[in-house]
């Protein structure tokens, strides 16, 4: 007790020593704020800017203290974003999952035949022991260091690891202890999930090196399931784009493009056959573009969904975890085993999660982005088809638009966010060792970001609050809508609002892969997943395959 109260004093002195403000001349002059007012759009009297030079002082003695305290990125912020509109009704009942009956391959001469079988199918012959876990997670090891020159998108190979937790997988199959469907599947991650034993780079040079002795509550979650690890995939230096310190990411459909980012190799390692699937990240389009690029299907689950300890922090409001796979069912499989709360993050609900394999999506009220499909845009040839798919399938269409809300104007809450989370980087100069160095890439947007007053960033969030409830009022209209994955105001609003989305490929453009959107209700990604499922079973183009050639 006595060690405790002498901590405590030792605490309060210290915060009375920090709360001290340092003495010093004040350098602040009015002319400079006279300067500085232009920056956001004000304009005080010379009496006005005087009498503020004392209070500027004290503010900046206040940022130089704090900057003396260590905030490591892993540190949440105080405020957190709630996406839960007024009167919004939770999801209570708890139901197993339900997915499709998956045919049982047999075991073929060469088992790189095996590179493209969807989760269930690979489930069915570890289950059945005619292939095992090591042997399955070799093909894979070997694929990803043969296809990897073309493509940039490993950073890690969990080699030793894999091997290790592919026999443990083999051991309980065989003593019976089944644990489902990912028990004995090989999978990648992205390089901003702390993984004991391995760097965990964020696709950044000044982290090349970086080693954080823990697993990511996603990798431990998979563990328990038996998933086996194989490798840690690429990124955009922290989080933006298909370039990192090793090179550009590359998709195999054709390896002179970028996978976009910024789950670049995630993407692209799903694609070319080197996973079975692969976790991602996004916090403005980081799986819906990869996955649009590279033609495989990405979730993005509801903000609040899946726990993002052990993973780099780029904006608390608005990074999600999810899922790069093969087809829609195979998202939902991953979602199953990763989802809910972990006791450490403050965000994350408790909330079950459905799907329904045999969802008659027939009796479904779907949306449709009218005014966005009726534009010229890149993939509205491919979109329309999709649509008129669903209609032949007994879909119900009916024209949906957003709310009236100008997203682009509070864009800058990311920006805010992310200067905070790299703001050692910027104040060190090490973001100058990054690879890209242009004016729209982070060293810069970190620093014209440390300008953005904190009154703005709170209104900003005031609108987004207003946001949240027009959401809501919309989706009430409907079960889910569709939208043009990368064209429109839909892409950064629903990251605002934290809604699931699931991207899925509808056709090609010029050789390279389309795709669409369906936009779900919070916590209602089953319903999306199922409708994405039976679309891609009537379309069949999450079934192709690229070439692999190699033109750099």
């Amino acid at each position: 007790m006595k060690r405790s109260i002498l901590f405590i004093l030792f605490l309060a002195l210290m915060a009375k020593s920090w709360a001290q403000p340092i003495p010093s001349p004040n350098p602040i002059k009015p002319d400079w704020v006279e300067v500085a007012q232009r920056l956001i759009d004000l304009d005080f009297s010379a009496a006005e800017r005087d009498s503020m030079c004392d209070g500027l002082f004290e503010q900046l003695q206040s940022y130089q203290q704090l900057r003396r305290i260590p905030l490591p990125n892993s540190v949440f912020p105080a405020l957190l974003f709630n996406p839960i509109p007024q009167g919004f009704n939770w999801p209570e009942e708890k139901r197993l999952l339900q997915v499709n009956a998956h045919r049982r391959p047999e075991r073929p001469d060469n088992l790189e035949d095996l590179a493209y079988c969807s989760l269930g199918e690979l489930a069915a012959l570890l289950k059945s022991q005619k292939v095992t876990s090591e042997e399955l997670t070799f093909m894979f090891l070997q694929r990803l260091k043969k296809v990897d020159p073309m493509l940039h998108c490993v950073i890690t190979l969990t080699e030793s690891r894999a091997l290790n937790k592919a026999r443990q997988a083999d051991a309980a199959i065989k003593a019976g202890r089944y644990k489902g469907l990912l028990h004995g599947i090989p999978y990648g991650i992205k390089d901003l999930l702390s993984t004991k034993g391995y760097n965990t780079t964020w696709g950044s040079m000044p982290y090349k090196d970086q080693y954080i002795d823990e697993d990511a509550t996603v990798v431990r979650k998979l563990d328990e399931a038996g998933a086996v690890l194989v490798a840690k995939l690429s990124m955009g230096a922290l989080a933006w784009g298909d370039v990192w310190f090793g090179g550009k990411t590359r998709t195999p459909w054709d390896t002179s493009r970028g996978s976009s980012g910024s789950s670049a190799g995630s993407a692209a390692a799903v694609a070319a056959g080197l996973v079975p699937f692969a976790i991602g990240t996004e916090t403005w389009g980081s799986i819906v573009s990869p996955a649009t690029a590279c033609g495989v299907t990405g979730l993005r689950p509801t903000y609040g969904r899946v726990s993002r300890t052990g993973a780099m922090a780029l904006s608390w409001s608005m990074d999600k975890i999810g899922v790069l796979c093969r087809c829609a069912e195979d998202a939902a499989i991953v979602l199953d085993a990763i989802y809910g709360p972990d006791g450490s993050d403050p965000t994350v609900y408790d909330v079950p999660f459905h799907y329904q394999a045999d969802l008659e999506i027939n009796k479904l009220k779907i949306g449709y982005l009218k005014s966005d499909f009726s534009s010229d845009y890149a993939f509205r040839t491919t979109d329309s088809l999709s649509l008129e798919m669903l209609r032949s399938m007994g879909v119900r269409l009916v024209p949906f638009e957003l709310p009236d809300v100008p997203v682009h104007a509070i864009s800058f809450i990311l920006e805010s966010e992310a200067a905070a989370a790299f703001d050692a980087l910027t104040r060190s100069n090490h973001d100058s060792l990054m690879v890209r160095q242009i004016k729209n890439a982070w060293p810069n947007v970190f620093r014209h970001a440390r300008f953005i007053p904190a009154v703005e960033y709170i209104n900003a969030n005031r609108l987004r609050y207003l946001l949240v409830q027009q959401m809501e009022e919309k989706m009430q209209q409907v079960d889910l809508y569709a939208a043009p994955s990368r064209y429109g105001v839909n892409l950064l609003l629903t990251n605002l609002t934290g809604h699931p989305s699931i991207t899925i490929p509808n056709g090609f453009r010029n050789g390279l892969p389309t795709s669409i959107t369906l936009v779900g209700k919070l916590f209602d990604e089953g319903t999306i997943i199922a409708v994405a499922q039976q679309l891609q079973q009537a379309s069949g183009f999450h079934l192709k395959q690229p070439e692999l050639t190699a033109t750099q």
